[in-house]
């Protein structure tokens, strides 16, 4: 097969596909890693909705790729980044995304973002606002009978003048979980409102302090998701974490080489990447589950390419990448954002995205992938027959 798509150049180039689809398979929730995708939404295109107003979920589709993702064996991170949380889903649909996938999945392994995304870090007077926005979402999310991911709060950021006041604000929140739950640590390349985070502007400073409060609420934490795209960092911390703490890489650019860890250890994956690998992701971890690590490689490092393109800078818009490829592989019917993101990218980053997609076998259908991606291009005024 042949199209033609627009290169960086301005200029359209012939391209032969590979259209060599990877092999799918689930592997088994017994092993000793657990393995998340943090997974998008699908938009509502008939809608009478704009970025004024609430957003409108496809619901069927939404919950429909959630029963694919526990089909293969892997968990849902829900209401997280990924699912457009701050960037077009607002927490009262966030909390009804997470109310409809606990009702249709109940016994799905799903742990579910709660933070103080309602509380405007503008309208932030002091830590008890933060305090109070903390303990409305846990109790909602909890309420639904999910396990709780805690996510990092840009009104805590906005107004903590030290890390004690994180040690605070951590201990509190904690305090309220009923069951132990997930940190995250999410980077400023992801969300520019969280730089300085956990009160230390170098990495060494806010990791001791995220570890102190770890140490200090052990009982009350299973893990941390680091999200700050560099696997020495995330290393170096995963080798400090108390025993019975897990690391859960959040880094879209190394995570072949995380999860198959090292001598001294290994992480565990929470990843927005692995909403569009998530059939190679679930094959990978099979191959690791039966002691394959050369097939585990074999099969996720050729994907990496795609990752670092899909997530590249300005890189909180990596969710336009997402969709477009559950667009392409068939998960739902048109390629519609929440707020209208599929906009957020240019023409030939989903050329480059649609060309390494084929190259690592992550398009399902190579044909139906095609004959999208040239509706797609015939939008743009591009016509890719070659």
């Amino acid at each position: 097969m042949r199209i033609a798509i627009p290169s960086e150049s301005g200029r359209t180039e012939t391209y032969d596909l590979v259209a060599k689809p990877l092999s799918q398979g689930s592997f088994p929730r017994s092993f000793n890693r657990r393995v998340f995708s943090a997974a998008h939404v699908v938009a509502d295109p008939f809608a009478d909705a704009n970025p004024s107003r609430a957003a409108a979920v496809d619901w069927d589709a939404t919950l429909a790729f959630r029963r694919h993702l526990h089909g293969l064996g892997l968990g849902i991170a829900e209401a997280m980044d990924t699912a457009q949380r701050g960037m077009g889903l607002d927490w009262k649909g966030a909390l009804e995304l997470v109310r409809r996938t606990k009702a249709e999945l109940p016994d799905a392994l799903v742990f579910s973002g709660a933070g103080t995304d309602h509380l405007d870090p503008k309208d932030t007077r002091s830590l008890d606002d933060v305090d109070r926005a903390y303990a409305s979402q846990l109790e909602a999310v909890q309420g639904t009978g999910s396990d709780v991911i805690l996510m990092a709060s840009r009104a805590l950021s906005a107004v903590a003048k030290s890390s004690e006041d994180y040690v605070s604000v951590y201990r509190k929140a904690l305090a309220l979980c009923d069951r132990p739950v997930i940190l995250h640590w999410l980077g400023d390349m992801f969300d520019p409102a969280l730089a300085g985070y956990w009160g230390g502007r170098d990495f060494e400073t806010a990791m001791q302090t995220c570890l102190e409060i770890i140490s200090d609420n052990e009982s009350k934490v299973d893990g941390i998701k680091i999200s700050l795209l560099d696997k020495e960092k995330e290393i170096r911390m995963r080798r400090c974490l108390p025993s019975g703490v897990k690391m859960y890489t959040g880094d879209d650019f190394n995570y072949p080489e995380l999860i198959a860890g090292d001598d001294v250890g290994f992480s565990h994956a929470l990843l927005g990447i692995f909403d569009p690998l998530a059939g190679a992701a679930a094959f990978a971890m099979s191959r690791l589950a039966s002691g394959d690590t050369e097939g585990f490689h074999r099969v996720l490092d050729p994907t990496v390419p795609l990752a670092r393109t899909i997530f590249r800078s300005p890189t909180q818009y990596y969710k336009t990448g997402v969709v477009f490829l559950a667009w392409l592989n068939g998960f739902q019917d048109h390629f519609v954002m929440l707020n209208g993101h599929q906009g957020m990218r240019p023409l030939p980053y989903f050329s480059e995205v649609f060309r390494l997609a084929d190259q690592c076998g992550i398009l399902r259908d190579p044909e139906l992938a095609v004959d999208r991606f040239k509706r797609l291009l015939a939008v743009y005024g591009v016509d890719g027959s070659a």
